[in-house]
């Protein structure tokens, strides 16, 4: 088995780091933190530092990359969809809180500016943004040429969205509530150095490579898909007056990490495998580097793009609502995420 570690990513290194930066980023907390570390997006409570005026606004922030999935765009010389995968993600992690988003700012760093390609990547950047209804405020080009590998380049971005204090999610979240899918559009943001190892170039298949699996498409386009925006679903969901419990936005640590991060104290999850597709591009991976079914769904999102909860009772209206949703879960008594076959 090729696993994520032995791509150069250890997700055990990542928790730790978590743990011990901890105090430190606690220690600059105030009142008017209301979700911080651990949480989706950060959420800050401008009541708490003006007073009423505020009203009941929450300001939601998130930061987050491209990650390594620039590498594969360098690798074929196409960028106009890294945009999208930048917004769109951070988009998803502030709708976790309820957050609609107000305003990105990105960084680009690059070890040369080739004007070309920084235009291409901020167009698509501000192209995502327009379809968020999301400001590009502004942003940052460095040009790093003793860090950054001839050809590399890191797009990072962090997003502000608001939400009305009463309606900030996860609330009421509670045993039997059912668990919904949108499903993801590829590999979305996650897994890419694993990818990279197993379907890039020196591996048994390459980016030009086409196996029958993905249907003709070659493994280099299915790799690029975009990173899909739940923004639009959630809010169809909204304006048929189905009750969101909660969203979870599966992307690095998989199911198994992000799906706890939404569930109250003494409540777990039970996943049933088999009642949602899984796209063919995952299930390349997940074959390529021969992952068993734990580090599968740890380090892919293997098709749960957004998991979504609701009350059992509304669950038929939720399906009316959203067709491609499926329902693959429920919340039980317990802790953390059980993968059972259907």
């Amino acid at each position: 088995m090729t696993g994520y570690r032995e791509a150069g990513v250890d997700l055990d290194a990542a928790t730790r780091a978590k743990q011990l930066m901890a105090e430190a980023v606690r220690s600059t907390y105030s009142a008017a933190v209301l979700a911080g570390m651990g949480a989706f997006g950060g959420c800050f409570d401008l009541r708490a530092v003006w007073g009423e005026k505020t009203g009941d606004a929450v300001l939601v922030a998130s930061t987050d990359s491209v990650g390594t999935k620039t590498l594969v765009a360098a690798a074929l010389n196409r960028y106009d969809t890294l945009g999208y995968d930048l917004v769109n993600h951070c988009v998803n992690d502030i709708l976790v809180q309820g957050a609609r988003p107000l305003f990105l700012l990105d960084y680009l760093a690059v070890d040369r500016l080739d004007p070309q390609r920084a235009a291409i990547l901020v167009s698509g950047v501000a192209a995502a943004c327009r379809e968020a209804g999301c400001v590009l405020l502004g942003g940052e080009t460095a040009q790093m040429p003793d860090v950054y590998r001839d050809g590399a380049f890191e797009l990072a971005g962090t997003i502000v969205g608001v939400v009305q204090r009463e309606r900030m999610l996860p609330r009421n979240v509670a045993v039997g509530d059912i668990i919904l899918a949108l499903p993801s559009s590829g590999l979305h943001t996650n897994g890419y150095s694993l990818a990279r190892r197993v379907l890039g170039p020196g591996s048994a298949y390459g980016y030009d490579a086409t196996p029958v699996e993905l249907g003709g498409r070659s493994i280099g386009e299915a790799l690029l898909e975009p990173h899909r925006s739940y923004l639009a679903a959630f809010e169809r969901l909204e304006t048929a007056h189905v009750p969101v419990r909660a969203l979870a936005h599966i992307t690095g640590g998989g199911v198994y990490e992000n799906l706890p991060r939404v569930l109250p104290e003494g409540c777990g999850a039970v996943i049933r495998r088999g009642t949602w597709d899984i796209p063919p591009i995952c299930a390349l991976v997940v074959r390529a580097a021969r992952l068993d079914k734990y580090n599968a769904f740890r380090t892919l999102n293997m098709g749960l793009g957004m998991l979504v909860i609701v009350p059992p009772d509304t669950v038929d209206a939720a399906l009316r609502t959203l067709p491609e949703a499926r329902p693959v879960g429920e919340v039980v008594l317990g802790e953390g995420v059980q993968l059972i076959d259907d």
